[in-house]
Formats: structure tokens, C-alpha cells, sequence
């Protein structure tokens, strides 16, 4: 099966690939993460949401049908290794998709929320692995999320540049700290979510025009998009320790 041959739904539609299999979305109220939750459930998995939201994430658990949800911030350290200690057993998958980017120029970074972000996207995965160890089956996966867009230097990039060029090597190393428990890592572009929305603001759909005309494939990615490359990340067993693009090729072109 590869992700980048079969369409979302087509992949949906094919024998379930999850069957028996236990898939726990943090960050999985909303964008990438409801969308892998759907396609996860949808291909005979059983699904886990957490997020911080817990009217939003009722909502998501009902839609998803999930087995179980809780809310909570995935960076409350003490919480988190309890909603691991009380799953009811092992776990195949976890998708991480808890937090967002942190931008300001060097004389506006405010050192809480860039600890915060430090916390959301390095510790966090540290965290969720050490988990891994307990929780996770042999053969399962771990997926994390970066990006493409801070890879190179910028004005207001300080802590997201960094923490994008971080990622590749603490997940390399990860995959084999925890192995036989696969590890990889998820790298998007622009990808339509109400995350994007809200960075963006008024400038969202000026965005999408530009990216549509821009982009090698005609359109801009979805949250569906990705969901396709973590079932296929989650399902195909010889991949660990790497990190994957999914941006419509946006890296290719100047947009």
C-alpha cells in the first residue's frame, strides 16, 4: 500500500488495515489529528483522542466513534503518564500532534510560551517515547509532527527554525532507543486546518489562491493528505527513523 498512490478515501475504502489495532491521537480534536483519527477508525482501528479542549474533543471522540477521550495538556508531564498508565492495555500507534509554532523576533520572544513551545514539540516526544517502552507493541509506531517551512533562516524563526532542524535527529535517535517500536516523523507545508486559519487570519485565503497556482500539484494539501501518510507510516513496518514531507511541493518553487 503507498500512501502516495491511493487517495484518502480509497484508502478508507480497502480492507481494514487496522483491524485489532489501538490508535491514540494527542492533538486529535481538530486538522491533521481528527483526520487521521477518522481514517484510522475507518480502516477497523480502535481509536484514543486527548486535547485540551473538552467540548471540542466530545465532539471529535462522538464523530470518530472512539473508544475513549480525555482532556488534558499534553505537556503536563504528570498527566500525561497517567493517561498512559490508565489505558486499559497496549497501544499499536500514538500520533502526536499537540501544539503550534511559536514566532516572534528576538526581542519580543516571550520566554514562557518559547518554553512552552520547547516542551510541546522536544520534550514532548521524549515523553511520549519513554511511554513507548511500556505501552506500545513491538512492530508498533510512533509519528511526530514538524514542518518545512522554518528550515531555513528568517526573521522571527528563532525557536521554530530550530526546533524544525531538531526534530529529524531526536526522532533518528528515538527509533532506536525504543525499537522494535517504529518511530518516524510527519513534515507538512501548508497544509488547510483551522490551526492555519488561525495564524493567518485575513490573510488565509489570499494564501490558499497563491499556494493553488503555485504548487506542482494544482492545489493546496489537506488534512487528509497527511492522514493518508500516517496510516501508511503506521501500517508499513519497514519504516523507522525518518522524516517525510508532504508539501505539495512547495519547497520546489519559491511560495
Amino acid at each position: 500500500m503507498s500512501a502516495g498512490t491511493l487517495a484518502p478515501e480509497s484508502l478508507a475504502s480497502h480492507e481494514p488495515v487496522l483491524r485489532g489495532q489501538t490508535v491514540v491521537v494527542i492533538g486529535g480534536s481538530s486538522g491533521i489529528g481528527l483526520e487521521t483519527a477518522r481514517l484510522a477508525q475507518a480502516c477497523g482501528g480502535e481509536v484514543v483522542l486527548t486535547g485540551r479542549d473538552p467540548e471540542r474533543l466530545r465532539t471529535a471522540a462522538q464523530d470518530v466513534q472512539a473508544r475513549s477521550w480525555s482532556a488534558f495538556d499534553a505537556t503536563d508531564w504528570d498527566r500525561l503518564d497517567r493517561f498512559f498508565a490508565e489505558l486499559p492495555g497496549p497501544v499499536d500507534h500514538v500520533l502526536v500532534t499537540a501544539g503550534r509554532p511559536y514566532y516572534g523576533r528576538l526581542a519580543e520572544i516571550d520566554l514562557a510560551e518559547a518554553r512552552h513551545d520547547v516542551d510541546g514539540h522536544l520534550f514532548l516526544p521524549i515523553q511520549v517515547a519513554r511511554q513507548a517502552l511500556h505501552r506500545v507493541r513491538p512492530g508498533g509506531s510512533l509519528l511526530f509532527l514538524s514542518g518545512t517551512g522554518a528550515r531555513r533562516p528568517g526573521l522571527g524563526l528563532v525557536l521554530a527554525s530550530t526546533l524544525t532542524v531538531a526534530l529529524p535527529a531526536l526522532v533518528a535517535n528515538l527509533a532506536l532507543e525504543v525499537a522494535p517500536v517504529r518511530v518516524n516523523l510527519i513534515a507538512p507545508g501548508f497544509v488547510d486546518t483551522p490551526l492555519s486559519a488561525a495564524l493567518l487570519g485575513d490573510q488565509l485565503d489570499a494564501r490558499r489562491e497563491q499556494l493553488a497556482a503555485s504548487l506542482p500539484i494544482g492545489r493546496v494539501v489537506g488534512p487528509q493528505d497527511v492522514a493518508a501518510l500516517a496510516l501508511h507510516l503506521m501500517t508499513n513496518t519497514a519504516l523507522t527513523g525518518a522524516t517525510y514531507d508532504i508539501d505539495g511541493g512547495q519547497q520546489l518553487t519559491r511560495g
